[in-house]
């Protein structure tokens, strides 16, 4: 294994500007640990080996004259297959699009992370349309947990996590309208963090419209705030942005004296393995040890799946409109059935749902009042089986059923975070979940800063087939 493939996006920048590195050789050797670990975890459905080389000589020519063109400049860098970029296709895991041409225009999110200078290495693999929290499709196949290739890496965003976890590629662009940055971060021990809605510009828009965020996955903190900087900007096709954002994303500290947090092991109706419960409770411990002020308290809302189900199959529906008869008999079966459930829902349904959101909105801003952020596990999981959508012999009947603890925040459009906590018993990632106020993203970030700084967790060198 290369030294290059232990490195961050803040220690490459540094051996950049030293030239001890340059971006061609750093981009070389990504490459080639996507060519011998990719056909084993199915992270990227699609890499682009001569643009990013292409892009890394541009690169390296400006670090030889000690001017780079922005932050990430010479940085290996992924989008999900969801997100349309330049001369990649975009197939968003679904038979229903075509592999014909190119896009000619990029997104907000490539086309500032371009600007930054990074190096896009390719577009990695999610669920057809991202629509559950496992990745598999029709179109790509399984992506795979390189922490056990038997297991399920999550999803949606689940090939960015998996590319992320064995550094193919240092920044990652995910996606979240339900836990879809959160549940592969838990379950690969990487980092990941969906931003209070509205500072990352998303267009075309999702169309989970007001439940989904976009935000980086990385290995540290300091990587996914350099992403953020880069890409949360305005952008004038994003209907939905909010106002830009003009404090810092992070101050550094190694300690949390003063902060208050608000710990809750399962919000009062969450049944958690006692595997994950001991080890967010051994993480809750750290943050006492860290200076911060801990009590365990629940938010005090009753599970909102409801009204997260009504938002999301209307979304599913108005996805699956677009689509002709003969597309339609080409989707995944499961996201076909959400879209007919969204099909069955009336004009009140939908508006009273949105009342809902309201009220938990409310009930949030209230909470952090008295409570700077909200901690608890990220998953009540750890990884399962690959190749399902719910745990095998949980009769669970759809995937939100066992993310609990994530889609309530893409209903309230908070700053929510999994930052790698350690192991359970099985060996598998275990996350802490870190949800800060709308607004106050560097609380979430403060928090995980100083949890990784103070107790690293290990990361994969290659995966484990098992």
């Amino acid at each position: 294994m290369s030294e290059i493939a232990n490195l961050t996006a803040v220690e490459l920048l540094a051996h950049y500007r030293d030239k001890t590195l340059s971006p061609v050789e750093v981009t070389a050797d990504t490459l080639l640990r996507i060519e011998r670990y990719n056909p084993v975890v199915n992270a990227y459905c699609h890499v682009d080996p001569e643009g990013a080389l292409q892009a890394a000589g541009a690169s390296e020519q400006r670090w030889l004259k000690g001017e780079p063109c922005g932050a990430l400049d010479g940085v290996p860098s992924s989008i999900k297959d969801l997100t349309l970029t330049v001369g990649m296709p975009t197939r968003k895991g679904s038979r229903t699009t075509s592999d014909e041409g190119r896009w000619d225009v990029d997104a907000p999110f490539p086309a500032f992370m371009r600007q930054a200078g990074a190096v896009l290495l390719g577009k990695t693999t999610t669920p057809e349309f991202g629509w559950k929290g496992v990745t598999d499709n029709p179109l790509y196949g399984i992506t795979r947990n390189p922490w056990n290739t038997r297991m399920t890496a999550g999803g949606s965003s689940g090939g960015a996590g998996a590319a992320a976890a064995l550094n193919l590629g240092v920044l990652h662009q995910g996606s979240d309208a339900g836990g879809s940055i959160r549940i592969p971060c838990a379950f690969t021990g990487t980092f990941g963090i969906k931003p209070t809605f509205g500072y990352v510009p998303q267009w075309p828009a999702s169309s989970m419209t007001i439940l989904s965020h976009l935000g980086p996955i990385t290995r540290t903190v300091e990587d996914a705030v350099l992403m953020l900087q880069a890409v949360a900007r305005p952008d004038a096709r994003d209907g939905l942005i909010g106002a830009p954002r003009t404090t810092p994303w992070l101050s550094m500290g190694d300690n949390l004296k003063g902060l208050r947090i608000a710990y809750s092991p399962n919000f009062g109706y969450v049944d958690v393995d006692p595997q994950v419960a001991r080890v967010v409770a051994q993480a809750v411990e750290g943050l006492v040890q860290l200076g911060a002020h801990v009590e365990q308290i629940d938010p005090g809302f009753s599970d909102p799946l409801e009204v997260f189900n009504t938002l999301w199959c209307a979304g599913a529906a108005r996805l699956a409109g677009q689509l002709t008869e003969p597309q339609r008999a080409l989707l995944d079966p499961g996201l076909l059935r959400i879209a007919e459930q969204g099909e069955q829902l009336s004009l009140n349904d939908y508006n009273a749902a949105l009342e809902a959101r309201a009220m938990l909105v409310s009930r949030m801003a209230a909470f952090h009042e008295h409570y700077d952020v909200l901690v608890s596990p990220m998953m009540p999981i750890t990884a399962f089986e690959a190749g399902h959508n719910v745990p095998p012999g949980s009769g669970l009947g759809e995937w939100m059923e066992w993310t609990p603890f994530s889609y309530p925040f893409n209903l309230t459009q908070q700053p929510a975070a999994s930052v790698p906590c350690g192991l359970a018993a099985n060996g598998l990632p275990v996350g802490l979940h870190v949800v800060g106020a709308r607004f106050a993203d560097h609380q979430v970030l403060r928090v995980c800063q100083a949890y990784a700084k103070a107790f690293p967790t290990s990361h994969l060198q290659a995966p484990k087939i098992l």
